[in-house]
C-alpha cells in the first residue's frame, strides 16, 4: 500500500495538491502536471526548439528553464570556450527511433532507471545533415513512471547547450504527443557503478579510478564555473558514464538546478536526490548550493577507495533486523589514522596495487569534501588541482610492505565482518543490496 503523500518543505516551495500527487515505490514524491501546466511547458519547449537552427552568437547564450518550466536566456561566461551557444540538437521522429532500436527491442536494452528504459541503437550518416554514423543510447520516458516532462526538458536544455569533454553529449530528442525520448552518444563502458559494485568485469585499477575521479571533478568544476552556476544535485556513481578509454562523463541532468545569483548564498528547493550522497544541510533545510555537489563528490571518492556503496544495508539474523550504514559515517576513523589504518578499508580487489601516498591524499580530500559545514568544503577547481598532482605515483602498497604480496584479490568478508561487529555485534549476518533509493 503506498505511503500517504505529503509535501516536503511546503513552507519553502509551492507543491501540488494531494489529489495531483503520487508517491513512487522508492518514496520519491512526484506531482502529476495538470493539463494547463503541461500545455504551458510544451509551448516553452516549442520556443526553445525554435532556437535549434539559429546561428551561433559570438558570446555564448545559454537557455535555462525556471522551476515552472518557462524558458529564459542569459549570457554565459567562463568555461574556456566550451559552451555550445544556441541549441544544437537534432529533432527525431518516433518512427525513426523505433527503427534505430528495432522497435525498442529487449535485445537492445541497456538498462532502466527512474526516467525509463535505455536502448542501444545505430544512426546512419544520412539520417541528418552533420550527424555522423555512430552507435547511440536512446532513453525513453516511462509514461507511468515518476519522472516526467520537467526532467526531460532539463536534460534537453542543459545538455543541449553545454559541450565539455566530461559531460555526456546529447545528440537529439523526440517530442511527439505524449512520447519523450532523448538520444545520447553511446558510452561503451557503462557506468562507474557497474565497475565498482556489480562485479561483472575485472576491477578498476588504481590509475583508472584516479582518472575517473579527475574527469568527474572537471565536469562538476565546469558546471560550477558559469556566471550563474549549475548545481548538478544528483552526483553519484551511476550517473558517471565511461567511454572506451575510461574517460568519465556526467549524465542525467534531470535534477540539475540553476544556482544562486547575486548576493544569495543558496537556492531553496524541494529535497530530491539519492540517499547517502546528498549533503546534510540540503536534506535538513532544502538549501542548495555548489558545495552540495562537492559533498556528493566526496562520497564517490570514498566509494572509489573502498569499493563499497554510499549506503550499506546490514541485515541481522531476523528479517526485520536491518540497519543502514552510511559510508561517510563508517570510514572517518580509518581515514585519519595513517596508511595502515587506511589499508583496512581499501578495496580488497585492488590487492595492494594502489599508491600509498595517493590513497592517503584522496582520503584526506574526501574528508574535506564531506565536511558537515559547506564553508569547510573546497571548491571543485581546487579538487581538480589536488587530484591531478597524484597521477603517476608508483609507491604501491604491495611493494612497500603495507599489503601482503600473496593477499587474495577477493577478500571482502573480513571488511563485512568489521561492519557487522560495529553495527550489530559479532556474528550477525549481512546482505548487501543496491542503495539507489531516492529521497522522499
Amino acid at each position: 500500500m503506498p505511503k500517504p503523500w505529503r509535501p516536503v518543505l511546503a513552507s519553502a516551495t509551492k507543491c501540488c495538491a494531494g489529489e495531483d500527487a503520487a508517491v513512487a515505490p522508492d518514496g520519491l514524491a512526484r506531482c502529476r502536471p495538470q493539463q494547463s501546466e503541461l500545455s504551458r511547458r510544451l509551448a516553452s519547449f516549442r520556443r526553445l526548439s525554435s532556437l535549434a537552427n539559429s546561428p551561433a552568437s559570438s558570446a555564448a547564450t545559454t537557455t535555462m528553464a525556471d522551476k515552472d518550466g518557462s524558458v529564459k536566456q542569459q549570457q554565459q561566461g567562463g568555461g574556456g570556450g566550451e559552451m555550445a551557444g544556441p541549441l544544437q540538437l537534432h529533432s527525431f521522429g518516433l518512427g525513426e527511433l523505433r527503427g534505430v532500436t528495432h522497435d525498442f527491442s529487449s535485445s537492445f536494452l541497456l538498462g532502466e532507471g527512474g526516467f525509463g528504459a535505455v536502448y542501444k541503437g545505430f544512426v546512419d550518416a544520412g539520417m541528418r545533415p552533420g550527424l555522423d554514423a555512430q552507435p547511440v543510447a536512446v532513453k525513453q520516458l516511462n509514461a507511468a513512471g515518476f519522472q516526467g516532462h520537467r526532467e526531460w526538458l532539463a536534460e534537453v536544455i542543459f545538455l543541449g547547450q553545454f559541450r565539455h569533454p566530461h559531460l555526456v553529449r546529447l545528440l537529439g530528442y523526440c517530442c511527439e504527443d505524449e512520447e519523450r525520448l532523448l538520444v545520447y552518444e553511446f558510452m561503451p563502458r557503462g557506468s562507474l557503478e557497474n565497475h565498482l559494485f556489480r562485479r561483472i568485469s575485472a576491477t578498476l585499477p588504481w590509475g583508472t579510478r584516479l582518472k575517473v575521479a579527475i574527469g568527474a571533478a572537471k565536469g562538476l568544476a565546469f558546471l560550477h564555473a558559469a556566471n550563474t552556476p549549475v548545481i548538478y544535485r544528483d552526483f553519484k556513481a551511476s550517473n558517471i558514464l565511461l567511454d572506451s578509454d575510461f574517460t568519465a562523463k556526467l549524465s542525467d541532468f534531470g535534477l540539475a538546478k540553476m544556482g544562486p545569483e547575486g548576493e544569495d548564498t543558496h537556492v531553496t528547493t524541494r529535497v530530491m536526490g539519492t540517499h547517502g550522497y546528498a549533503a546534510p544541510e540540503y536534506v535538513q533545510t532544502g538549501h542548495l548550493n555548489v558545495k552540495s555537489d562537492v559533498y556528493s563528490f566526496g562520497v564517490v571518492l570514498l566509494e572509489l577507495l573502498t569499493g563499497r556503496r554510499a549506503l550499506e544495508h546490514v541485515r541481522g539474523r531476523t528479517a526485520h533486523a536491518e540497519q543502514q550504514v552510511k559510508l561517510v559515517d563508517w570510514t572517518p576513523p580509518y581515514l585519519s589514522g595513517g596508511s595502515r589504518r587506511l589499508r583496512c578499508i581499501m578495496d580488497p580487489r585492488l590487492a595492494g596495487h594502489y599508491s600509498v601516498k595517493g590513497a592517503r591524499a584522496v582520503a584526506q580530500l574526501a574528508v574535506q569534501c564531506t565536511a558537515q559545514q559547506p564553508r569547510d568544503r573546497p571548491r571543485m577547481v581546487a579538487v581538480v588541482e589536488a587530484l591531478e598532482k597524484l597521477q603517476g605515483l608508483k609507491d604501491m602498497a604491495v611493494t612497500v610492505g603495507l599489503w601482503p604480496a600473496t593477499a587474495p584479490v577477493a577478500g571482502r568478508n573480513a571488511i563485512s565482518a568489521k561492519i557487522r561487529a560495529e553495527v550489530k555485534g559479532a556474528g550477525a549476518g549481512s546482505r548487501r543490496r543496491s542503495a539507489s533509493s531516492k529521497m522522499p
